[in-house]
């Protein structure tokens, strides 16, 4: 089977997590279409709750009406995995890709965003893992580096993602991550003795972990494509 050759990767900065979920959606469907090549959005959300389809509500540990007070918002989503927390200083990958065209399964997939997430850390000492059965993302220790929640329509891929570079972790205190109680969050800061570089150049990385590990030999970056179409071509 021919594997994936062009990706096309929007860098988006920040977005409203609503905003972000309409764009998933329309993308879907234009790539079920084959309107569209396979599409990696690149952003990070404001402060935002998302619960999985499984609708979770308990292990949100703040009353709902007191989100506000703390900057953050609730948001319900067909994704699976449980309640997570989307902020600043954190690397969000929503992949609109077709598992049909490069021949993988939900299980291989999910391992390959794994992957992306491990190689990511990797270049920075950090030495991290899959989670024991049961356990979903990425683990240093018994501590969440990485989040994955993933939806997956016809074979279509949407949601994705969250890698930790330097959020505020207290946001974290208000939610059993991910359904999984007694288990701490944790940082690339945290973890690494390494003097990080700017977060944009961990974002490329991550991207580049993900291009490498899917296969596909031509990249497409557009910058701020909800401003602009203009985009450079990267072989």
């Amino acid at each position: 089977m021919r594997g994936p050759v062009k990706l096309e990767v929007w860098k988006m900065g920040f977005v409203n997590y609503l905003d972000a979920l309409k764009l998933q959606e329309k993308l879907v469907s234009d790539r079920k279409l084959c309107r569209i090549p396979d599409t990696l959005l690149s952003l990070q959300h404001p402060p935002t709750y998302t619960l999985g389809k499984r609708r979770t509500d308990h292990n949100l540990l703040i009353p709902a009406s007191e989100l506000k007070s703390i900057g953050a918002e609730l948001h319900y989503t067909q994704r699976g995995g449980d309640i997570t927390f989307h902020g600043p200083h954190q690397a969000i990958l929503y992949p609109i890709i077709s598992l049909r065209e490069i021949g993988l399964g939900a299980r291989n997939y999910v391992e390959k965003l794994e992957s992306t997430m491990i190689e990511l850390s990797s270049l920075y000492g950090v030495k991290a893992c899959a989670g024991q059965k049961g356990e979903t993302g990425v683990w240093v220790g018994e501590r969440k580096i990485g989040a994955i929640g993933v939806r997956i329509s016809h074979g279509i891929t949407s949601h994705g993602l969250a890698f930790n570079i330097d959020p505020d972790l207290k946001y974290f205190k208000h939610i059993v991550p991910c359904g999984i109680t007694d288990k701490e969050v944790t940082s690339l800061r945290r973890e690494t003795s390494t003097v990080l570089p700017t977060e944009e150049v961990i974002h490329e990385q991550l991207i580049s972990c993900f291009a490498r590990l899917f296969g596909y030999n031509t990249v497409v970056w557009k910058e701020n494509p909800s401003l602009s179409s203009d985009h450079e071509e990267i072989e």
